[in-house]
């Protein structure tokens, strides 16, 4: 077994009386496929910035390639939730991954033969060679995608953090984009931590589940943690998992599982805990 890119142990996070998870241990391997899944409040992308030395543990630690968390550090990469940019955006996509080589630098960098190289390899890489010089702001939502993807992977990553990178997207473009981002971290062999409300796009290229739920969560592949009695007992009232035409059907998840940010779970209602139907991934 080699070293883990990335490892939590005992890790809490609480914001004033409530506490996201806790004691949460954690490894992700070179290579590895992890989808963080849960309610909406669950401290999914509030755990993505704790990685990223965004936000502090409430308890426990983190550490990246053996050395504690620290913030910039550009050997983790990150694929924002999808937005897409402004028509007027004064950037195009080369401009954009280019970002991802020399962002971190104060000034603007000289051009040069050798920058423009790495640009095109990874404009190439994610499929987006045809659209290199074109406007950000007039690509369609999987374009943009593709885009964000080669900036994150600019700084030749160990692992890469995705926030919900398919929200938005039709299924065609859902799939593209998942199977992008599986298809490099095979070929460079970095970890992935994967946040998403819909694990079916992902479901076969996932090596393990993290699924956070009602201040605790659960660890494993994801027929280990996708079943009804498991999935239960996490949030403490009913949850039937369903499985046709290979996808996953979760029924009967708390209200507000789906639609509201982590970053907003300070103003989130924790009075009312009663469950409702919900999906996660819908009917085929």
């Amino acid at each position: 077994m080699t070293d883990p890119v990335l490892t939590l142990r005992d890790a809490s996070l609480a914001f004033g009386p409530r506490t996201l998870w806790s004691g949460l241990d954690l490894d992700v391997q070179p290579g590895e496929f992890i989808a963080v899944l849960g309610s909406n409040g669950s401290g999914k992308s509030s755990l993505l910035k704790v990685i990223l030395g965004q936000q502090r543990l409430s308890g426990g630690s983190v550490s990246f390639l053996g050395a504690p968390g620290r913030r910039g550090d550009r050997r983790i990469g990150y694929v924002p939730q999808q937005k897409l940019a402004d028509d007027g955006t004064p950037l195009r996509a080369r401009d954009l991954v280019a970002l991802g080589l020399s962002g971190h630098r104060w000034g603007v960098p000289l051009p040069s033969a050798a920058r423009r190289r790495e640009v095109d390899a990874l404009l190439e890489g994610v499929g987006a060679t045809d659209y290199a010089n074109v406007g950000v702001g007039t690509l369609s939502g999987g374009e943009q995608q593709r885009v964000r993807i080669g900036q994150a992977l600019a700084g030749e990553p160990r692992l890469l953090l995705c926030d919900e990178p398919l929200l938005s997207l039709d299924l065609t473009h859902q799939r593209a984009v998942s199977e992008l981002i599986d298809r490099q971290r095979r070929e460079r062999d970095f970890g992935v931590l994967f946040v998403t409300h819909d694990i079916n796009p992902i479901l076969d290229m996932v090596d393990r589940v993290l699924y956070l739920a009602g201040g605790g969560f659960r660890i494993g592949t994801p027929e280990e943690v996708l079943r009804s009695e498991v999935l239960s007992e996490l949030y403490g009232s009913r949850v039937d998992v369903i499985r046709t035409h290979g996808r996953v059907i979760v029924v009967g998840t708390p209200d507000g599982a789906h639609g509201h940010p982590d970053d907003q779970l300070a103003h989130h209602d924790d009075h009312d805990h009663r469950p409702s139907p919900g999906l996660l991934g819908g009917l085929p």
